[in-house]
Protein backbone atom coordinates (compact mmCIF):
# COMPACT_ATOMS: atom_id res chain seq x y z
CA UNK A 1 0.00 0.00 0.00
CA UNK A 2 1.29 3.61 -0.91
CA UNK A 3 1.63 6.47 1.17
CA UNK A 4 -1.48 8.06 -0.73
CA UNK A 5 -3.52 5.06 -0.48
CA UNK A 6 -3.02 4.88 3.61
CA UNK A 7 -3.83 8.46 3.41
CA UNK A 8 -7.59 7.61 2.00
CA UNK A 9 -8.30 5.12 4.53
CA UNK A 10 -11.01 6.44 7.00
CA UNK A 11 -9.83 6.28 10.50
CA UNK A 12 -11.62 3.29 11.47
CA UNK A 13 -10.62 1.06 8.70
CA UNK A 14 -6.73 2.60 9.55
CA UNK A 15 -6.95 1.76 13.05
CA UNK A 16 -7.60 -1.79 11.92
CA UNK A 17 -5.03 -1.96 9.83
CA UNK A 18 -2.57 -0.69 12.52
CA UNK A 19 -3.54 -3.09 14.86
CA UNK A 20 -3.68 -6.21 12.69
CA UNK A 21 0.31 -5.14 12.05
CA UNK A 22 -0.71 -4.77 8.35
CA UNK A 23 0.54 -0.79 8.52
CA UNK A 24 3.13 0.16 10.76
CA UNK A 25 2.80 3.47 12.74
CA UNK A 26 6.09 4.02 10.83
CA UNK A 27 4.69 4.11 7.59
CA UNK A 28 1.43 6.31 8.64
CA UNK A 29 4.15 9.05 10.37
CA UNK A 30 5.98 9.12 7.19
CA UNK A 31 2.99 9.45 4.47
CA UNK A 32 1.51 12.15 6.85
CA UNK A 33 4.87 14.07 7.00
CA UNK A 34 5.41 13.63 3.25
CA UNK A 35 1.73 14.85 2.77
CA UNK A 36 2.17 18.07 5.23
CA UNK A 37 5.50 18.70 3.44
CA UNK A 38 3.79 18.87 -0.25
CA UNK A 39 0.66 20.12 0.86
CA UNK A 40 1.13 22.81 3.83
CA UNK A 41 2.71 25.22 1.99
CA UNK A 42 0.20 26.05 -0.12
CA UNK A 43 -3.09 25.73 2.52
CA UNK A 44 -1.22 26.67 6.15
CA UNK A 45 -3.33 23.88 8.00
CA UNK A 46 -0.56 22.91 10.35
CA UNK A 47 1.13 24.99 12.75
CA UNK A 48 4.16 24.23 15.06
CA UNK A 49 4.84 20.84 13.38
CA UNK A 50 7.28 19.48 15.58
CA UNK A 51 10.53 17.71 14.77
CA UNK A 52 10.14 14.75 11.96
CA UNK A 53 12.76 13.09 13.62
CA UNK A 54 11.31 12.57 16.92
CA UNK A 55 7.58 12.05 15.58
CA UNK A 56 9.53 9.16 13.60
CA UNK A 57 11.04 7.64 16.94
CA UNK A 58 7.57 7.77 18.40
CA UNK A 59 6.32 5.82 15.74
CA UNK A 60 8.70 3.48 16.17
CA UNK A 61 7.73 3.15 19.91
CA UNK A 62 4.21 2.87 18.90
CA UNK A 63 5.24 -0.24 16.63
CA UNK A 64 7.25 -1.99 19.47
CA UNK A 65 4.49 -1.50 21.60
CA UNK A 66 2.34 -3.71 18.90
CA UNK A 67 5.00 -6.24 18.82
CA UNK A 68 4.94 -6.54 22.36
CA UNK A 69 1.05 -7.13 22.07
CA UNK A 70 0.62 -3.81 23.99
CA UNK A 71 -1.72 -1.36 21.87
CA UNK A 72 -2.69 1.54 23.63
CA UNK A 73 -5.80 2.19 22.35
CA UNK A 74 -7.51 2.79 18.66
CA UNK A 75 -6.12 5.71 17.93
CA UNK A 76 -2.40 3.69 18.37
CA UNK A 77 -0.07 5.29 15.87
CA UNK A 78 -2.36 8.23 14.75
CA UNK A 79 -0.92 11.19 14.06
CA UNK A 80 -2.85 14.31 15.62
CA UNK A 81 -2.90 17.75 15.85
CA UNK A 82 -4.58 20.31 18.22
CA UNK A 83 -6.23 23.39 17.24
CA UNK A 84 -4.07 26.31 18.85
CA UNK A 85 -6.42 27.48 21.17
CA UNK A 86 -5.78 24.36 23.67
CA UNK A 87 -3.08 23.13 25.47
CA UNK A 88 -0.26 20.19 24.71
CA UNK A 89 2.78 20.30 26.57
CA UNK A 90 5.82 21.15 25.15
CA UNK A 91 4.12 23.26 22.18
CA UNK A 92 3.20 27.13 22.28
CA UNK A 93 -0.71 27.64 22.36
CA UNK A 94 -0.76 31.18 20.73
CA UNK A 95 -4.62 31.10 19.94
CA UNK A 96 -3.60 33.36 16.65
CA UNK A 97 -2.63 36.09 18.58
CA UNK A 98 0.65 38.03 18.97
CA UNK A 99 -0.71 39.83 22.13
CA UNK A 100 -0.56 36.19 23.40
CA UNK A 101 2.74 35.28 22.15
CA UNK A 102 4.46 31.86 22.10
CA UNK A 103 2.87 30.31 25.76
CA UNK A 104 4.76 26.97 26.07
CA UNK A 105 2.16 25.12 28.63
CA UNK A 106 4.03 21.61 30.84
CA UNK A 107 0.52 20.20 30.94
CA UNK A 108 -2.07 19.20 28.52
CA UNK A 109 -5.70 19.90 27.91
CA UNK A 110 -7.74 17.19 29.24
CA UNK A 111 -8.98 15.85 26.04
CA UNK A 112 -5.86 15.99 24.90
CA UNK A 113 -4.95 14.16 27.44
CA UNK A 114 -7.63 11.02 26.34
CA UNK A 115 -6.53 11.29 22.68
CA UNK A 116 -2.75 10.49 23.66
CA UNK A 117 -3.91 8.11 26.39
CA UNK A 118 -5.96 6.31 22.98
CA UNK A 119 -2.81 6.00 21.14
CA UNK A 120 -2.52 9.55 19.40
CA UNK A 121 0.92 11.03 18.90
CA UNK A 122 0.92 15.42 18.96
CA UNK A 123 2.66 16.29 15.90
CA UNK A 124 1.83 19.82 15.81
CA UNK A 125 -1.41 22.38 16.11
CA UNK A 126 -3.70 23.30 13.72
CA UNK A 127 -4.34 26.77 12.26
CA UNK A 128 -7.28 29.07 13.63
CA UNK A 129 -8.24 32.48 13.93
CA UNK A 130 -7.38 35.22 16.71
CA UNK A 131 -8.36 33.90 19.99
CA UNK A 132 -10.98 32.06 17.39
CA UNK A 133 -13.38 35.05 16.94
CA UNK A 134 -14.78 34.76 13.65
CA UNK A 135 -15.30 32.21 10.89
CA UNK A 136 -12.58 32.68 8.80
CA UNK A 137 -9.20 31.21 9.95
CA UNK A 138 -6.46 33.92 9.90
CA UNK A 139 -3.78 35.30 11.98
CA UNK A 140 -0.90 37.47 12.20
CA UNK A 141 0.91 34.74 13.89
CA UNK A 142 0.67 31.83 11.07
CA UNK A 143 -1.42 33.50 8.34
CA UNK A 144 -4.33 32.37 6.08
CA UNK A 145 -5.41 28.90 5.96
CA UNK A 146 -6.82 28.46 2.72
CA UNK A 147 -9.82 26.13 1.69
CA UNK A 148 -9.25 21.90 0.79
CA UNK A 149 -11.28 22.63 -2.44
CA UNK A 150 -10.64 26.33 -3.57
CA UNK A 151 -7.16 27.47 -2.34
CA UNK A 152 -8.37 31.31 -3.11
CA UNK A 153 -11.29 31.16 -0.99
CA UNK A 154 -11.84 30.85 2.88
CA UNK A 155 -11.36 27.81 4.91
CA UNK A 156 -13.43 28.45 7.58
CA UNK A 157 -13.67 29.09 10.94
CA UNK A 158 -12.31 28.72 13.86
CA UNK A 159 -11.15 24.90 13.12
CA UNK A 160 -10.33 25.98 9.75
CA UNK A 161 -6.75 24.40 9.97
CA UNK A 162 -8.09 21.23 11.61
CA UNK A 163 -11.07 20.81 8.47
CA UNK A 164 -8.15 21.81 6.19
CA UNK A 165 -5.80 18.98 6.83
CA UNK A 166 -8.68 16.44 7.59
CA UNK A 167 -9.95 17.26 3.96
CA UNK A 168 -6.56 16.79 2.33
CA UNK A 169 -5.08 13.41 4.41
CA UNK A 170 -3.33 15.13 6.44
CA UNK A 171 -4.58 13.42 9.69
CA UNK A 172 -6.93 10.78 10.41
CA UNK A 173 -9.10 12.83 12.50
CA UNK A 174 -9.02 15.92 14.32
CA UNK A 175 -10.25 18.14 17.47
CA UNK A 176 -12.23 21.25 17.24
CA UNK A 177 -14.10 23.86 19.20
CA UNK A 178 -17.63 25.64 18.35
CA UNK A 179 -18.78 28.30 19.91
CA UNK A 180 -20.63 30.27 16.67
CA UNK A 181 -20.26 27.20 14.23
CA UNK A 182 -16.01 26.44 14.42
CA UNK A 183 -16.93 22.57 13.85
CA UNK A 184 -19.77 23.17 11.69
CA UNK A 185 -18.91 26.20 9.79
CA UNK A 186 -15.53 24.52 8.19
CA UNK A 187 -16.72 21.13 8.13
CA UNK A 188 -19.05 22.72 5.65
CA UNK A 189 -16.65 25.02 3.86
CA UNK A 190 -14.38 21.73 3.35
CA UNK A 191 -16.80 18.95 2.44
CA UNK A 192 -16.27 16.99 5.86
CA UNK A 193 -18.14 15.70 9.33
CA UNK A 194 -17.96 18.24 12.06
CA UNK A 195 -20.09 17.68 15.22
CA UNK A 196 -20.64 20.28 18.32
CA UNK A 197 -21.47 18.29 20.88
CA UNK A 198 -24.19 18.19 23.60
CA UNK A 199 -23.32 21.04 26.39
CA UNK A 200 -21.32 19.53 29.31
CA UNK A 201 -20.15 16.43 26.95
CA UNK A 202 -16.55 16.88 26.47
CA UNK A 203 -15.82 18.60 29.72
CA UNK A 204 -13.34 21.87 29.04
CA UNK A 205 -9.95 21.27 31.17
CA UNK A 206 -8.33 23.48 32.36
CA UNK A 207 -10.69 26.64 32.57
CA UNK A 208 -10.51 29.86 34.57
CA UNK A 209 -14.92 29.83 34.69
CA UNK A 210 -16.35 26.26 35.28
CA UNK A 211 -19.84 27.88 35.43
CA UNK A 212 -20.55 30.91 33.19
CA UNK A 213 -18.58 29.17 30.26
CA UNK A 214 -21.90 27.46 28.59
CA UNK A 215 -21.46 28.64 24.57
CA UNK A 216 -18.18 27.20 23.21
CA UNK A 217 -17.16 23.42 23.38
CA UNK A 218 -14.54 21.16 22.29
CA UNK A 219 -16.03 18.24 19.61
CA UNK A 220 -14.55 15.81 16.97
CA UNK A 221 -13.83 16.44 13.39
CA UNK A 222 -13.90 13.33 10.85
CA UNK A 223 -14.29 12.15 7.24
CA UNK A 224 -17.18 9.99 8.25
CA UNK A 225 -19.74 9.71 11.39
CA UNK A 226 -18.30 7.06 12.60
CA UNK A 227 -14.31 8.28 12.64
CA UNK A 228 -16.57 11.18 14.57
CA UNK A 229 -18.60 8.89 16.92
CA UNK A 230 -15.00 7.37 17.90
CA UNK A 231 -13.50 10.41 18.40
CA UNK A 232 -16.60 11.76 20.42
CA UNK A 233 -16.57 8.77 22.82
CA UNK A 234 -12.56 9.23 23.16
CA UNK A 235 -12.80 12.99 23.99
CA UNK A 236 -16.21 12.73 26.46
CA UNK A 237 -16.59 11.91 29.79
CA UNK A 238 -17.08 12.65 33.49
CA UNK A 239 -14.57 15.43 35.15
CA UNK A 240 -14.94 16.72 38.48
CA UNK A 241 -12.77 19.90 37.09
CA UNK A 242 -15.69 20.51 35.11
CA UNK A 243 -19.46 19.98 37.65
CA UNK A 244 -21.18 20.80 34.72
CA UNK A 245 -20.06 18.11 32.65
CA UNK A 246 -22.44 14.94 31.50
CA UNK A 247 -21.92 11.96 33.36
CA UNK A 248 -23.28 9.59 31.35
CA UNK A 249 -21.52 6.50 29.42
CA UNK A 250 -20.68 6.78 26.27
CA UNK A 251 -19.84 3.45 24.13
CA UNK A 252 -16.00 2.27 23.72
CA UNK A 253 -14.33 4.17 21.41
CA UNK A 254 -12.91 1.02 20.00
CA UNK A 255 -16.31 -0.69 20.04
CA UNK A 256 -16.83 -2.70 16.85
CA UNK A 257 -19.95 -0.03 16.58
CA UNK A 258 -19.95 2.95 18.44
CA UNK A 259 -23.29 4.47 17.03
CA UNK A 260 -25.48 1.85 18.95
CA UNK A 261 -28.97 3.16 18.51
CA UNK A 262 -31.24 3.35 15.48
CA UNK A 263 -32.66 6.64 14.43
CA UNK A 264 -36.04 8.18 14.80
CA UNK A 265 -37.58 8.88 11.52
CA UNK A 266 -38.97 12.24 11.49
CA UNK A 267 -37.11 15.48 10.23
CA UNK A 268 -37.96 18.63 10.87
CA UNK A 269 -37.34 21.30 8.11
CA UNK A 270 -36.40 24.91 9.35
CA UNK A 271 -34.80 26.51 6.43
CA UNK A 272 -33.14 29.51 7.09
CA UNK A 273 -35.06 29.68 10.40
CA UNK A 274 -36.42 32.85 9.91
CA UNK A 275 -37.97 34.47 6.66
CA UNK A 276 -35.78 37.02 6.60
CA UNK A 277 -32.77 35.49 7.51
CA UNK A 278 -30.37 35.92 4.22
CA UNK A 279 -29.15 32.86 2.32
CA UNK A 280 -26.79 33.30 -0.83
CA UNK A 281 -28.70 31.34 -3.79
CA UNK A 282 -27.66 27.85 -3.95
CA UNK A 283 -27.51 26.97 -0.50
CA UNK A 284 -31.79 26.15 0.31
CA UNK A 285 -31.28 24.04 -3.17
CA UNK A 286 -28.77 21.87 -2.11
CA UNK A 287 -30.70 21.46 1.26
CA UNK A 288 -33.99 20.56 0.23
CA UNK A 289 -32.39 18.28 -2.46
CA UNK A 290 -30.51 16.23 0.41
CA UNK A 291 -33.97 15.95 1.95
CA UNK A 292 -35.59 15.21 -0.82
CA UNK A 293 -33.11 11.74 -0.77
CA UNK A 294 -33.67 11.06 2.58
CA UNK A 295 -37.20 10.88 2.09
CA UNK A 296 -37.07 8.49 -0.77
CA UNK A 297 -35.03 6.83 1.66
CA UNK A 298 -38.25 6.28 3.69
CA UNK A 299 -37.81 9.42 5.90
CA UNK A 300 -40.70 11.44 6.82
CA UNK A 301 -39.54 15.04 5.86
CA UNK A 302 -42.08 18.58 6.93
CA UNK A 303 -41.50 21.69 6.89
CA UNK A 304 -41.30 23.86 10.58
CA UNK A 305 -40.44 27.15 12.32
CA UNK A 306 -38.31 28.36 15.15
CA UNK A 307 -41.30 29.94 17.62
CA UNK A 308 -39.01 32.13 19.26
CA UNK A 309 -38.30 35.68 17.18
CA UNK A 310 -35.16 36.37 15.74
CA UNK A 311 -34.50 39.52 17.83
CA UNK A 312 -34.75 37.74 20.86
CA UNK A 313 -32.23 34.43 19.84
CA UNK A 314 -29.61 37.41 18.46
CA UNK A 315 -29.67 39.66 21.61
CA UNK A 316 -29.01 36.66 23.74
CA UNK A 317 -26.15 35.57 21.52
CA UNK A 318 -24.81 39.04 21.60
CA UNK A 319 -25.13 39.14 24.97
CA UNK A 320 -23.79 36.27 26.63
CA UNK A 321 -21.04 36.37 23.98
CA UNK A 322 -19.75 39.47 24.64
CA UNK A 323 -19.88 38.87 28.69
CA UNK A 324 -17.64 35.75 27.89
CA UNK A 325 -15.44 37.34 25.28
CA UNK A 326 -15.12 40.40 26.91
CA UNK A 327 -14.25 38.88 30.48
CA UNK A 328 -11.63 36.56 28.81
CA UNK A 329 -10.03 39.18 27.09
CA UNK A 330 -10.15 42.25 29.17
CA UNK A 331 -6.91 41.76 31.15
CA UNK A 332 -4.92 42.40 27.61
CA UNK A 333 -7.01 45.04 26.22
CA UNK A 334 -6.37 46.90 29.67
CA UNK A 335 -2.98 46.97 28.76
CA UNK A 336 -2.49 49.85 25.94
CA UNK A 337 0.38 47.36 23.94
CA UNK A 338 -1.10 44.28 24.06
CA UNK A 339 -4.31 45.99 22.61
CA UNK A 340 -2.26 47.49 19.57
CA UNK A 341 -1.81 43.54 19.08
CA UNK A 342 -5.35 43.04 18.87
CA UNK A 343 -7.86 42.25 15.70
CA UNK A 344 -10.81 44.91 15.54
CA UNK A 345 -13.20 42.64 16.31
CA UNK A 346 -11.58 41.18 19.64
CA UNK A 347 -11.61 45.43 20.99
CA UNK A 348 -15.36 45.83 19.76
CA UNK A 349 -15.85 42.15 21.98
CA UNK A 350 -14.13 43.92 24.72
CA UNK A 351 -15.62 47.26 24.59
CA UNK A 352 -19.19 45.79 24.08
CA UNK A 353 -18.88 44.18 27.09
CA UNK A 354 -18.29 47.25 29.48
CA UNK A 355 -21.96 48.29 28.36
CA UNK A 356 -23.17 45.26 29.68
CA UNK A 357 -25.61 45.37 32.92
CA UNK A 358 -26.68 42.46 35.05
CA UNK A 359 -30.44 43.31 34.24
CA UNK A 360 -29.33 42.71 30.50
CA UNK A 361 -27.25 39.90 31.67
CA UNK A 362 -29.96 38.07 33.62
CA UNK A 363 -32.37 39.45 29.98
CA UNK A 364 -30.12 37.39 28.12
CA UNK A 365 -30.57 34.12 29.69
CA UNK A 366 -34.32 34.78 29.90
CA UNK A 367 -33.88 35.08 25.78
CA UNK A 368 -31.72 31.87 25.78
CA UNK A 369 -34.25 29.49 27.54
CA UNK A 370 -36.64 30.84 25.56
CA UNK A 371 -34.82 29.98 22.36
CA UNK A 372 -34.14 26.69 24.02
CA UNK A 373 -38.10 25.75 24.93
CA UNK A 374 -39.00 26.54 21.28
CA UNK A 375 -36.54 23.43 20.35
CA UNK A 376 -38.15 21.25 22.97
CA UNK A 377 -41.37 21.99 21.72
CA UNK A 378 -40.02 20.83 18.11
CA UNK A 379 -38.50 17.92 19.75
CA UNK A 380 -42.24 16.96 20.62
CA UNK A 381 -42.90 16.28 17.00
CA UNK A 382 -39.90 15.67 15.26
CA UNK A 383 -36.49 13.21 15.89
CA UNK A 384 -34.59 15.87 14.36
CA UNK A 385 -34.65 19.26 12.88
CA UNK A 386 -31.90 20.40 10.23
CA UNK A 387 -30.95 23.25 8.58
CA UNK A 388 -28.44 24.53 6.30
CA UNK A 389 -24.80 25.34 8.02
CA UNK A 390 -23.82 28.57 6.61
CA UNK A 391 -25.50 31.50 4.71
CA UNK A 392 -22.68 32.02 2.38
CA UNK A 393 -20.64 29.51 -0.04
CA UNK A 394 -16.81 29.78 1.24
CA UNK A 395 -15.70 33.60 0.22
CA UNK A 396 -12.76 35.48 -0.69
CA UNK A 397 -9.73 34.05 1.96
CA UNK A 398 -8.62 37.56 1.38
CA UNK A 399 -11.69 39.14 2.73
CA UNK A 400 -11.94 39.75 6.24
CA UNK A 401 -15.33 38.95 6.53
CA UNK A 402 -18.55 38.85 4.79
CA UNK A 403 -19.95 42.36 4.52
CA UNK A 404 -22.95 41.33 2.80
CA UNK A 405 -25.15 37.89 2.34
CA UNK A 406 -27.46 37.62 -0.52
CA UNK A 407 -27.37 42.09 -0.60
CA UNK A 408 -28.38 42.40 3.02
CA UNK A 409 -25.47 44.27 4.94
CA UNK A 410 -24.19 42.09 8.00
CA UNK A 411 -23.77 44.18 11.01
CA UNK A 412 -21.43 42.38 12.85
CA UNK A 413 -18.16 40.40 11.82
CA UNK A 414 -20.07 37.17 12.89
CA UNK A 415 -23.86 38.12 11.82
CA UNK A 416 -23.12 35.85 8.77
CA UNK A 417 -22.59 33.06 10.67
CA UNK A 418 -26.42 34.01 12.55
CA UNK A 419 -28.23 30.59 11.33
CA UNK A 420 -25.77 28.44 13.99
CA UNK A 421 -26.32 30.46 17.20
CA UNK A 422 -29.74 28.93 17.99
CA UNK A 423 -27.93 25.88 18.33
CA UNK A 424 -24.95 27.31 20.54
CA UNK A 425 -28.35 28.86 22.75
CA UNK A 426 -29.82 25.65 23.12
CA UNK A 427 -26.69 23.30 23.62
CA UNK A 428 -28.03 20.88 21.17
CA UNK A 429 -25.72 18.18 19.76
CA UNK A 430 -25.54 19.02 15.81
CA UNK A 431 -23.49 17.61 13.13
CA UNK A 432 -22.63 19.40 9.87
CA UNK A 433 -22.72 16.70 6.96
CA UNK A 434 -21.99 17.65 3.43
CA UNK A 435 -24.57 18.08 1.11
CA UNK A 436 -22.29 18.68 -2.28
CA UNK A 437 -21.44 21.81 -4.28
CA UNK A 438 -23.04 24.94 -5.15
CA UNK A 439 -23.34 26.38 -8.83
CA UNK A 440 -19.87 27.76 -8.59
CA UNK A 441 -18.49 24.35 -7.50
CA UNK A 442 -17.91 25.13 -3.66
CA UNK A 443 -18.88 23.02 -0.64
CA UNK A 444 -21.94 23.67 1.21
CA UNK A 445 -23.43 21.41 4.62
CA UNK A 446 -26.28 20.93 6.31
CA UNK A 447 -26.90 20.97 10.24
CA UNK A 448 -28.62 17.81 11.80
CA UNK A 449 -29.46 18.38 15.36
CA UNK A 450 -31.08 16.16 17.94
CA UNK A 451 -32.68 16.68 21.43
CA UNK A 452 -30.07 17.13 24.27
CA UNK A 453 -27.78 14.20 24.68
CA UNK A 454 -28.95 12.62 22.01
CA UNK A 455 -25.27 12.96 20.45
CA UNK A 456 -24.99 9.15 19.02
CA UNK A 457 -28.37 9.25 17.64
CA UNK A 458 -27.59 12.75 15.50
CA UNK A 459 -24.31 10.58 14.43
CA UNK A 460 -26.75 7.89 13.43
CA UNK A 461 -28.50 10.21 11.28
CA UNK A 462 -25.60 11.06 9.74
CA UNK A 463 -24.45 7.59 8.96
CA UNK A 464 -27.56 6.77 7.09
CA UNK A 465 -27.00 10.11 5.18
CA UNK A 466 -23.54 9.19 4.75
CA UNK A 467 -24.71 5.66 2.60
CA UNK A 468 -26.89 7.73 0.66
CA UNK A 469 -24.60 10.44 -0.47
CA UNK A 470 -20.83 9.17 0.30
CA UNK A 471 -18.85 12.22 0.66
CA UNK A 472 -16.23 10.71 2.60
CA UNK A 473 -14.85 9.28 -1.43
CA UNK A 474 -14.88 12.66 -2.44
CA UNK A 475 -11.37 13.88 -2.05
CA UNK A 476 -10.53 18.19 -3.21
CA UNK A 477 -8.03 18.11 -6.12
CA UNK A 478 -5.25 19.05 -3.70
CA UNK A 479 -2.29 21.53 -4.99
CA UNK A 480 1.14 20.50 -4.39
CA UNK A 481 -0.06 17.20 -4.32
CA UNK A 482 2.62 14.04 -5.66
CA UNK A 483 1.25 12.61 -8.71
Amino acid sequence: MTGADLLRLDATSLSRRIAGREVSCRELMQATLDRIAALNPHYNAIVSLRDPQALLAEADACDARLARREPTGWMHGFPLAVKDLSDVAGLPTTMGSLAVGRRVPDTDALFVQRMKAAGAIVIGKTNTPEFGLGSHTYNKVFGTTRNAWAPSKSAGGSSGGAAVALALGMLPVADGSDMGGSLRNPAAFNHIVGFRPSRGRVPAVPADDVFFQQLSTEGPMGRTSEDVARLLCTMAGWDDRAPLALAEMLPDPAAADPIVCRPGRRIGWLGSLWSDLPLEPGIRELCEAALRKLEGAGWQVEPCALDVAREVNWSAWLRLRQMLVGGKLGALYAQPRLREQLKPEACWEVEQSFQLTAAQLYQATVQRTAVYQAFRRLFERFDYVVAPTAQVFPFSAELDWPHEVAGVAMDTYHRWMEIVTPFTLAGLPVASVPVGFGPQGLPMGMQLAGPPRADLAVLALAREWEAIAPWSSQRPPAVGSPA
